[in-house]
């Protein structure tokens, strides 16, 4: 199989970033442009509230499908607990249907406790949450009605893709595997243990379910492609740092997340493998290792010119030598 490449974008920024945040969206829409013009084949963006990150990931979703014509979004993860499931179901079944079926989301559950309180919601009732509000979902692309919570609710119009293409359930547990399977919906986990494939497999053999797709992480989050890897280093290490450790100090839970790690030095996140500043060369390589590699032409806020130099090498370097 030929690799797959992504963008991905979260909006974070650095206290000491100079780029304001409508200069990032802005970038962010023409990078997103420009990479799909050009092979990249997924652009992902997020959700979290209260923090330096994307509060409207769907609004952002249909931003880029706009400006795009071939590059699948995905929304990874889409907080399903703090949301109106039926108006969900309206906005996903609309994105899916405007953008030709290009759109996919993973369900997440969500961790922060600071997020369930922006929305007057009770974390620990949050497995409950998602099973209701997916179960809504899936029900409300019937376009039949049903009754829900003493209201009869019908929803169109209804997507063109199947759902599980358009849905992934999210986690990082063995329940979360369960869940998936029991829903008829496809699995994509953060964790990068094999386990959670044979649950995955094993519960939708049980329930009938044979045409569920499986996704987890695969090689390093963050790619800088740079013909100077040592000075690149030094120009993004603060802001790598900052990514790094206010996101990990966010995780809370059971939940396994690779990506949440913690260092001193950018020597300390290139050694978790999540992290990599590689020549074009290098970059192939992994590519070819893992089968994909993911860039983050924004991360932590740093200046928009070092993402575009990154992409750019990308694209004229190790695209060609795929």
């Amino acid at each position: 199989m030929a690799p797959t490449f992504a963008v991905r974008f979260d909006m974070r920024r650095a206290p000491f970033s100079t780029v304001t945040e409508s200069e990032q969206y802005s970038e962010a829409l023409q990078m997103a442009r420009w990479s799909g013009q050009r092979g990249v084949g997924v652009i992902t963006v997020s959700e979290h509230h209260g923090v330096d990150f994307i509060s409207a990931p769907l609004t952002l979703a249909g931003a880029i499908l706009g400006a795009t014509e071939q590059a699948r979004v995905m929304v990874n993860a889409l907080l399903v607990t703090l949301h109106d499931p039926v108006r969900l179901a309206e906005q996903l079944a609309t994105l899916d249907l405007v953008s030709g079926g290009r759109v996919s989301i993973v369900a997440g559950l969500g961790y922060r406790p600071e997020e369930f309180e922006m929305a007057g919601l009770d974390r620990s009732a949050r497995g409950k949450l998602i099973d209701e509000n997916l179960g809504v979902i899936r029900q409300a692309w019937t376009g039949e009605p049903f009754e829900w919570r003493g209201r009869t609710i019908r929803v169109t119009p209804t997507p063109i893709s199947a759902p599980e293409h358009l849905l992934f359930v999210g986690g990082s547990v063995r329940r979360s595997a369960e869940r998936a399977a029991r829903l008829n919906l496809s699995f994509f986990p953060m964790s990068m243990d094999p386990l959670l494939e044979e649950a995955y497999r094993t519960e939708c053999a049980k329930v009938g379910f044979d045409s569920g797709i499986y996704l987890a992480p695969n090689g390093p989050s963050f790619v800088h492609v740079t013909d100077d890897p040592d000075r690149t280093r030094a120009e993004i290490a603060a802001f790598a740092l900052y990514d790094a450790k206010s996101y990990a100090s966010w995780q809370t839970g059971d939940h396994d997340n690779p990506i949440a790690v913690e260092g001193a030095t950018m020597a300390d996140l290139e050694a978790t493998g999540m992290w990599k500043v590689v020549t074009p060369d290098e970059c192939a390589q992994l590519a070819r290792r893992f089968g994909s590699v993911a860039l983050h032409p924004l991360m932590g806020g740093i200046p928009p010119a070092l993402g575009w130099q990154s992409l750019e090498l990308f694209v004229d370097k190790v695209l060609p030598a795929l």
